[in-house]
């Protein structure tokens, strides 16, 4: 994203959690691995969020955002947006916040107050067993929600009040969700299938676009090539997803069928719950598929907290061999035969931690980053804009 708008003349600002290509969840990210991005106050991973870590500039010195991360890293967006609404340069900010990520208890007091964990209503979905402490999670998960609702109001308020709104695309986002104990999964896991991990919250606030539900399902590398045509900001062919600008623009929605899947699964994870999966999400429908075959299909309209697993049932097999075809029609486009964990982290020398996942130090040691070479961009640049 960075490389491509800072090429066609934008600034570009990153703000928060890295976690990406880090090299360790506290170490110094040197310029050149940061994709483009020229302004810089992020760390890889630090799930502190009191007391969290963050580099700057090219100091590779750790520095600290004051108090409850989220609050400092919106005041400092707040002054980068300021500051670029004062030289009408176009730019694209990145807020990656570390928050509702577990630890959930360390969210603010005021916050917590608002959620009594006995009074916290669970979907139908979560067992007895995991009541109790789904409930104590969730109250920290919702309060942290809430103090990021806090955040986003204030940015919204300084975009209006520096007469940016009315030409700058907002976007909040998620990488993931919390089962929370839906399913009989531990409340702080993810990774899994179902809605609860992975269906994730998509606003996006486009000048000019009346606001809607949109019911056709987005997936990850949809979204740079979408945000590039609202912008218009030529696509470079090398870039996956599909551009949904169009869609967004005409006000319609059509029956797409959104690609998720999961690679290579924690080892300490039961399999019942989690395992190698390959999956598509519709308007109405989710289906999962393992490697013996299908696993999982809900009807998302008429089974909203997905209990009524349709995957074995006679009457469906029509309706699975029709998604099973659609499944199969993604993974070809993309060129995925569906393989097991352990042939992936085989084939790029990754190692399994005790934890479960792959430790830093393995990706570090077993894979080592390319250089990267300098080519032409392929974006023809526009006339510079007014405003972001």
């Amino acid at each position: 994203m960075a490389e491509i708008l800072g090429a066609a003349d934008y600034a570009t600002g990153y703000i928060g959690k890295w976690h990406l290509d880090g090299h360790g969840r506290e170490s110094y990210i040197p310029p050149e691995r940061r994709q483009g991005w020229q302004y810089w106050k992020a760390g890889e991973c630090d799930h502190n969020y009191n007391h969290s870590h963050y580099y700057t500039g090219n100091s590779d010195e750790k520095c600290y955002w004051e108090g409850y991360d989220a609050f400092a890293q919106t005041k400092d967006a707040q002054k980068y947006v300021r500051e670029h609404a004062a030289n009408g340069r176009p730019f694209v900010l990145m807020v990656a916040y570390g928050v509702p990520h577990f630890p959930h208890k360390t969210a603010p007091e005021e916050f917590k107050a608002m959620y009594p964990p006995e009074k916290i209503q669970l979907p139908p979905n979560v067992p007895p067993a995991l009541q109790a402490r789904a409930r104590q999670e969730a109250q920290g998960y919702y309060a942290h929600c809430t103090a990021l609702d806090k955040c986003i109001g204030e940015m919204l308020d300084t975009l209006a009040a520096t007469g940016l709104a009315s030409n700058t695309i907002v976007v909040f986002s998620s990488d993931h969700g919390e089962a929370l104990g839906s399913q009989g999964v531990a409340p702080t896991q993810k990774q899994v299938a179902w809605s609860e991990s992975a269906q994730v919250p998509f606003f996006l606030r486009f000048p000019g676009i009346a606001a809607r539900t949109v019911t056709t399902p987005i997936t990850t590398p949809d979204i740079l090539p979408t945000l590039l045509g609202l912008a218009g900001v030529d696509r470079p062919k090398t870039i996956e997803g599909q551009d949904l600008s169009p869609l967004l623009r005409s006000g319609r929605d059509e029956d797409r069928a959104a690609l998720y899947m999961c690679v290579s699964p924690f080892a300490n994870v039961p399999r019942e719950k989690l395992r190698e999966y390959r999956a598509i999400r519709t308007s109405r429908y989710t289906y999962v598929r393992g490697l013996q075959g299908p696993w999982v299909l809900y009807d998302d309209v008429n089974d909203r907290f997905q209990t009524n697993n349709l995957a074995g049932n006679a009457e469906s097999a029509a309706l699975v061999q029709e998604l099973d075809g659609r499944l199969q029609a993604q993974l070809k486009r993309i060129g995925d035969d569906f393989r097991p964990g352990k042939d992936y982290l085989a084939e790029w020398g990754y190692e399994i931690g005790a934890h479960g996942s792959v430790p830093y130090a393995a990706t570090l040691t077993k894979v080592q980053t390319p250089q990267r070479k300098a080519t032409k961009s392929p974006i023809t640049t526009p006339a510079r804009k007014e405003a972001p």
